[in-house]
């Protein structure tokens, strides 16, 4: 069976005129799982086996590791992820004596895997739909700032509730449906967790940046972290005296991997979507959010490359500028994406066609005759001071030292707003995760950086046009020919050299103060960050306004355009558990070319250099000339796989995801999509939107041939041939 989907419009999903035609573009949540037919589509397994909510499933065998999905491989806690998603935890257990970033990492047994700084798994323990609470709180509500306050009021009351009747969950409220759906997750958290094998550098992150969200790919993206807990079971921060997790569910290992044409599934927890938005949503998204961004990042990432010039600095920020050079150029993708097919004026179109549906029908006058004509004039709004929020969202986010004086500062004002009783138990309570927090950002932190990052954010407020212009350091002029670039090098000099917030080793001083002297503290940063505040709550405020007038909006206008198309829905991905589905498949991304699905260790080899993005250590030249493919080669026994492509929808969080085959068996693991289909947030479409997954033979060849991790085949249950 093929796909015959075409281009999401309102976002909402419908079928063609044709017979053969079936809705497979989606992430599914779980409870729309069993409305799909996915034994027609070429599942070989009992539906129920893929989600049980009354019993053992594959769902089980999931975990979110650090932002990404992983899966667990054995009865031993052993997750399958992506390299990318453990780089950050293997660069801060590098020294430069000992690069595991470069040289990759084999633990042989247990009692050499290190810890995976910096990560933690969650694993969902349930969940349930919880709507009719949250909605029944808000039905006698009208207006819309007093609605959303309810609605968060509702919400923080379940969680509460949820953690206050089991001490071992983490609870959660996702909205599904845009103020009409809302579902409450219970999820476990594992505290420990260690790196067990990962390659080197070069398999791991082959291509670099250049082949990042590009076709063909070659990156054997993968790594193997293992679960910890105390020896009752519960969750426990890293201990020598903890052991291995054992999760109720874990994955099989097909060595036979996945070929062209086979039926794919992705069980995952993809990041956000915003494809049942509407027109101006995406405007605002290509005119300020995508550019600023992207622009923000590169020139970021500049400073920081400059200043890694040692070993140890390049290891500090590696992470930093890996995930930031990845945010950009996914965003420069979707601006191209964006721009390609017009998806405003195709939004714009479909709306008036909207409008007009609605004319034609008195009773949805009344109910949504001016819906997207409010809609607009909110975003109309947005737009007014759109470049100045992007810069005040950026603030505290661009620099370290400012960033945890900011926390230092909102838990003094949290201990001054509770009863005097109190302060102390807060204080003790609140200092152990800022603290954490803390020197979690100071393991990446570099000073001369740091000046640099903080300095471009405020230099950008000020260069703002004089209605959204800003200025949070007090002495520096905002007449037109200042040089602010010379006031604001000598103030922040000014304010890093006497702050207590430049070394990492000062903020336990800070929290080992009491209570009363905590409150007392004052400090350079601390006074940038105040002021910083009136800015940003000013903006918040607005903000809030704004969101609780759409939120009603939105779900309204999703209400209309499923009785407009008259068709089934699916709500964007929220980091939720979802499933996607479809089918090994190549593409045509530009007329005349078509991309096969899978590339080979014979285009590695093709692209291999002995330096930069696709420097190629010499043992794979060597296995491929003495044609040593082992088992775990293509259909032809000619050579090894290493990367496929497949139609299945996905999106960011969906990193480290099991691809699974027809009987629920692991081939796979998901780690991008192709540059065309970086647009998938907004709109997808068959013709373009291609994931890319590491081959599980490729993982297993690596681990056999070039690393001789032999002992992670055996966990695995794989049966090696010699």
């Amino acid at each position: 069976m093929k796909k015959h989907l075409i281009l999401l419009t309102t976002g909402i999903l419908f079928l063609l005129n044709s017979a053969i035609a079936l809705p497979e573009e989606g992430m599914y949540p779980l409870s729309e799982i069993k409305k799909l037919d996915l034994k027609k589509a070429g599942l070989k397994i009992p539906q129920a086996e893929v989600y049980n909510p009354n019993g053992l499933s594959l769902i089980d065998a999931l975990v979110n590791v650090g932002g990404c999905t992983g899966s667990f491989v054995s009865n031993q806690g052993l997750i399958i992820t992506n390299h990318h998603c453990a780089f950050e935890a293997v660069s801060l257990a590098s020294t430069p004596e000992h690069d595991y970033l470069k040289n990759g990492f084999v633990a042989a047994t247990k009692d050499q895997e290190v810890q995976a700084k910096n990560l933690t798994c969650k694993i969902t323990d349930s969940y349930e739909d919880v709507s009719i609470k949250v909605l029944t709180a808000v039905q006698n509500i009208f207006d819309p700032t007093e609605r959303i306050n309810a609605i968060n009021a509702k919400i923080a009351q379940i969680i509460k509730e949820e953690e206050q009747k089991d001490k071992t969950i983490k609870a959660e409220v996702s909205e599904m449906f845009i103020g009409r759906t809302y579902v409450l997750f219970r999820y476990k958290t594992i505290k420990d967790v260690r790196i067990v094998y990962v390659p080197q550098r070069a398999v791991g992150e082959f291509g670099g940046e250049s082949d990042n969200w590009v076709w063909p790919r070659h990156t054997g993206d993968f790594s193997f972290l293992r679960a910890y807990v105390a020896k009752d079971g519960s969750s426990a921060a890293y201990s020598k005296d903890n052991v291995p997790y054992q999760p109720k569910k874990y994955l099989t290992i097909n060595p036979n991997g996945a070929n062209e044409g086979d039926f794919v599934f992705i069980l995952g927890y993809p990041g956000r979507t915003y494809r049942n938005y509407p027109a101006k949503y995406i405007q605002y998204q290509e005119q300020y959010q995508l550019p600023y961004i992207s622009d923000l990042y590169a020139w970021q990432n500049k400073q920081m490359e400059a200043s890694s010039i040692t070993k140890e600095l390049e290891l500090k920020q590696a992470a930093k500028i890996k995930r930031k050079a990845n945010v950009l150029k996914n965003y420069r993708g979707k601006l191209k994406g964006l721009k390609g097919i017009d998806l405003v004026n195709q939004k714009f179109a479909q709306e008036k066609e909207l409008q007009a549906f609605i004319n034609a029908d008195t009773s949805l006058i009344k109910q949504y005759g001016k819906m997207l004509q409010n809609i607009d004039m909110v975003y109309d709004e947005f737009f007014t001071d759109a470049k100045k929020f992007l810069v005040l969202d950026q603030v505290f986010a661009s620099a370290t030292a400012f960033s945890v004086a900011n926390q230092v500062l909102g838990l003094q004002k949290k201990i001054a707003e509770a009863s005097l009783e109190n302060q102390d138990k807060v204080y003790q309570e609140s200092k152990v995760t800022i603290l954490k927090n803390a020197k979690d950002a100071y393991s990446t932190y570099v000073l001369a950086t740091d000046k640099l990052l903080l300095k471009r954010i405020l230099l950008d407020g000020l260069n703002l046009s004089a209605k959204e212009q800003f200025n949070i350091i007090k002495g520096i002029s905002t007449a037109k020919g200042t040089n602010w670039d010379a006031l604001l090098t000598k103030h922040i000099d000014r304010i890093f050299s006497k702050s207590e917030f430049t070394e990492a080793d000062e903020i336990d001083e800070i929290f080992n103060l009491s209570v009363k002297d905590f409150l007392k503290f004052k400090d350079p940063m601390i006074d940038l960050a105040i002021n910083a505040r009136v800015e940003i709550d000013q903006m918040n405020s607005i903000r809030k306004d704004r969101n609780a007038r759409l939120n009603k909006l939105l779900a309204d206008y999703v209400n209309v355009s499923i009785l407009f198309k008259q068709s089934d829905f699916i709500p964007d991905a929220n980091s939720t558990l979802r499933l996607t589905y479809g089918h090994v498949k190549g593409f045509t991304p530009v007329d005349a070319t078509y991309m096969k699905p899978l590339t080979t260790l014979t285009g590695l080899i093709e692209k291999g250099t002995n330096e930069g993005d696709y420097y190629l250590p010499e043992i794979f030249r060597t296995l491929h000339q003495q044609k040593d493919y082992g088992q775990f080669t293509t259909k032809d026994g000619k050579d090894v796989p290493v990367a496929f492509l497949y139609n299945l929808d996905t999106t960011g969080g969906n990193s480290g995801s099991p691809i699974m085959d027809e009987n629920g068996n692991l081939v796979g693991v998901n780690f991008d999509r192709a540059y065309e289909a970086t647009i998938n947030d907004f709109a997808w479409n068959d013709a373009y939107s291609r994931s890319i997954g590491c081959d599980i033979r490729y993982v297993l060849w690596v681990a056999q041939k070039v690393d001789h991790a032999d002992f992670i085949l055996t966990e695995l249950g794989v049966k090696t041939i010699k």
